[in-house]
């Protein structure tokens, strides 16, 4: 099997603990066990280096995924997977993503963890949820604040009913389908 040399960004968006970092982990092992180039870029991280200094206004999380958007596609058009399991709770801020690289003719995936508030509740990774819940935090995506889930992503994983292997598996099937795995 040959590996394409097409490089890619696939961006996993959905609330708080719903699993998108954990599914892009598990699918970038694959791929780099496959021989592809592949990054991800942990909103997390992008938030502490790339993004220090941005708060949560909606304007700053549309710069944040705008800056997570440009580093992804320059990624992509040089021969990376680049995996961005972002919330990006904004359609426009993700449309704008999607138009930089349609611009730059750079393959763009939309994947949707559509992990239910109340599984991603219990799940609490970071305990985001009990901090709201007791107070301590206010904004908290799609608790407090708004997430506008995508109407018509590429792919919709419901990691809540899947394992991550199976939710890694799917997107590696669309990946393969698109003729970019």
């Amino acid at each position: 099997m040959s590996v394409s040399d097409q490089g890619a960004t696939v961006w996993l968006t959905g609330l708080p603990s719903a699993g998108k970092t954990t599914i892009a982990y598990a699918l970038a092992e694959r791929l780099g066990a496959e021989g592809h180039r592949v990054e991800v870029l942990d909103g997390d991280e992008i938030r502490e280096f790339l993004s220090a200094g941005l708060g949560f206004s909606r304007e700053d999380r549309h710069t944040n995924v705008q800056r997570i958007g440009f580093v992804a596609e320059l990624l992509a058009s040089n021969g990376v997977k680049a995996l961005v399991p972002v919330i990006a709770p904004f359609a426009d801020s993700r449309e704008a993503v999607r138009k930089r690289h349609a611009a730059e003719g750079t393959p763009y995936l939309e994947v949707h963890v559509a992990t239910p508030v109340e599984v991603c509740s219990e799940r609490d990774v970071k305990g985001l949820y009990a901090k709201q819940a007791a107070g301590e935090i206010s904004g908290l995506t799609g608790v407090d604040d708004p997430y506008e889930a995508p109407e018509s992503p590429d792919l919709r994983i419901e990691s809540h009913t899947q394992s991550v292997q199976e939710s890694a598996s799917a997107l590696h099937a669309l990946l393969t389908e698109r003729g970019l795995a």
